[in-house]
C-alpha cells in the first residue's frame, strides 16, 4: 500500500467573489510525480500554490477546506507559511535567478537557514547542483554571474537552489514552457531522477509531457476536477468525456 503523503479535503479557493477551486478532493501519493492539467484559466496554478500558501499573498484570496501533510492540516492558523515554504519548495514558469553568482544563488537559503561554515556551504551546493544535474556543466564557473547561463541552465540553477534546504515536496508551474527542446528534455529527465528524493507536482499544457513524465494526472475544467488517477489511464481510457476531449486535443 503506498503511503499518501499529500490529502487535499474540499479545497476551494476565491479570488473576491469568483470560485477558481470548487472543493477539490484528491490523494498525492510520496514518491510520485503528479501533473495538473487543463486549459488555461481553469485553476491549475492557483491548485498548486495551495500547497505552499503562496495563494496567502493574493489580496482578496481565501481559501477553505483542508490540505492535510504529516498528520497536519497546513492551512491552519497554527502553520507558518515561511516555514512550510522550506519543505514545500516551489519552481515558476521562468527561471528567476538572483543577480548575483552561480554559488549565491543556491547559498541563499542555506544562509537563511543559518548555514555560515564554508565547508559545509559547499558540501551542499555542490549536493544540489548535482541532483539539479548542474555541476558538471558549471562546477568551474560557481563565482561567475548566474545571468551567464543558458535559459535551461537558469532553470536548473532555479531547481538546484529549491533543492539545497531539503524540500520534501516540490512544485513546479509550467518549468519548462520557455526553453528549447533539448533543455525541456533535460529538465524532463531531472524530474523523473529526483522523484526518488522528492515528491513533485507539475503543472504543464503539454499533454505529450503529461503523459511521459507524471505518474497520476488531474485533469482540471473551470476550477473544477473533472478526474484524477494513475497517468496511463487518465490517457489510455478516461472515465469522463471531457477528458477525453481535451486530451485528444478537441478543446482548449
Amino acid at each position: 500500500m503506498e503511503t499518501k503523503t499529500i490529502e487535499v479535503n474540499n479545497l476551494s479557493v476565491f479570488y473576491g467573489d469568483t470560485e477558481a477551486i470548487k472543493k477539490i478532493n484528491m490523494d498525492i501519493n510520496e514518491g510520485s510525480v503528479t501533473a495538473f492539467i487543463g486549459p488555461s484559466g481553469c485553476g491549475k496554478s492557483t491548485l498548486l500554490r495551495s500547497f505552499n500558501r503562496m495563494n496567502d499573498e493574493i489580496i482578496n484570496c481565501k481559501t477553505s477546506g483542508e490540505i492535510h501533510w504529516l498528520g497536519k492540516n497546513i492551512l491552519g492558523n497554527d502553520i507558518d507559511p515561511v516555514l512550510l515554504r522550506r519543505a514545500v519548495s516551489m519552481v515558476f514558469q521562468k527561471p528567476n535567478v538572483f543577480p548575483t553568482s552561480i554559488y549565491e544563488n543556491v547559498a541563499f537559503g542555506l544562509r537563511i537557514q543559518g548555514i555560515r561554515d564554508k565547508k559545509k556551504l559547499d558540501r551542499k551546493i555542490e549536493n544540489s547542483l548535482r541532483d539539479a544535474a548542474l555541476w558538471d556543466e558549471i562546477h568551474e564557473r560557481l563565482h561567475e554571474d548566474a545571468f551567464s547561463l543558458s535559459g535551461g541552465q537558469q532553470q536548473r540553477l532555479c531547481i538546484a537552489r529549491a533543492l539545497a534546504i531539503g524540500p520534501s515536496v516540490l512544485l513546479m508551474d509550467e518549468p519548462t514552457s520557455a526553453l528549447d527542446p533539448i533543455a525541456t528534455a533535460k529538465i524532463e529527465q531531472l524530474i523523473h531522477e529526483l522523484k526518488e528524493k522528492v515528491t513533485i507536482l507539475i503543472v504543464t499544457h503539454s499533454m505529450s509531457q503529461a503523459a511521459r513524465i507524471s505518474d497520476q494526472t488531474a485533469f482540471m475544467y473551470l476550477g473544477d476536477l473533472i478526474e484524477f488517477g494513475d497517468t496511463e489511464k487518465i490517457f489510455n481510457s478516461p472515465e469522463e468525456e471531457l477528458t477525453g476531449q481535451y486530451i485528444s486535443g478537441r478543446f482548449g
